[in-house]
């Protein structure tokens, strides 16, 4: 599942830099990016049989529209909202979170990179020990499970993204595609 979800993510991602490279070096905001994002990712992930997955930009609901949380490291519960999201809306308990996609440009402040990284480690920890068990029945009361996590940094002055891919709550992999 992780390699097609990638391989989407990638092929998405291609196809975004080929359409968007004249917004991207205007100095469009994050949002505007991830909104131009989202169908080429939807499409992709459905190309590759996640049928059903929607992407949405900056959604901040949860089962039953409530505000979305996360556990942060002390087992705080933080509101989040997420630049860019694969996820069945709730529609698939048995996985319904796929990719969460977090967008920085180089000259923002390393904290606020810093408090991105932090909600992708979160949203892609399996579950919050002794608060959910991932039973493919019932949704989390925290949002968490998330297959894939990006952070992207554009340095749009060297026209890069550079990437790094979050599994597990854990940092796996960094890369970089330039334009």
């Amino acid at each position: 599942m992780k390699e097609l979800l990638r391989e989407s993510f990638r092929a998405a991602f291609a196809q975004f830099l080929e359409q968007e490279t004249d917004n991207i070096l205007n100095g469009t905001s994050e949002r505007n990016l991830c909104a131009h994002l989202a169908p080429l990712l939807q499409q992709a992930a459905a190309a590759a049989g996640f049928a059903g997955y929607r992407t949405d930009v900056e959604y901040n609901r949860n089962q039953g529209g409530r505000v979305k949380t996360i556990l942060d490291g002390e087992m705080r519960e933080v509101r989040i909202t997420c630049d860019l999201i694969l996820h069945s809306r709730g529609k698939n308990s048995a996985k319904d979170n796929l990719i969460a996609i977090e967008m920085k440009r180089l000259e923002h402040p390393q904290s606020e990179k810093e408090k991105d990284r932090s909600r992708l480690r979160a949203l892609t920890k399996e579950s919050y020990d002794d608060i959910w068990s991932a039973d493919g029945v019932a949704l989390p009361e925290h949002v968490c499970g998330y297959e894939l996590g990006y952070f992207a940094e554009l340095d749009h002055g060297a026209r890069i993204f550079r990437f790094e891919e979050y599994q597990r709550g854990n940092l796996v992999d960094r890369f970089n595609i330039e334009f």
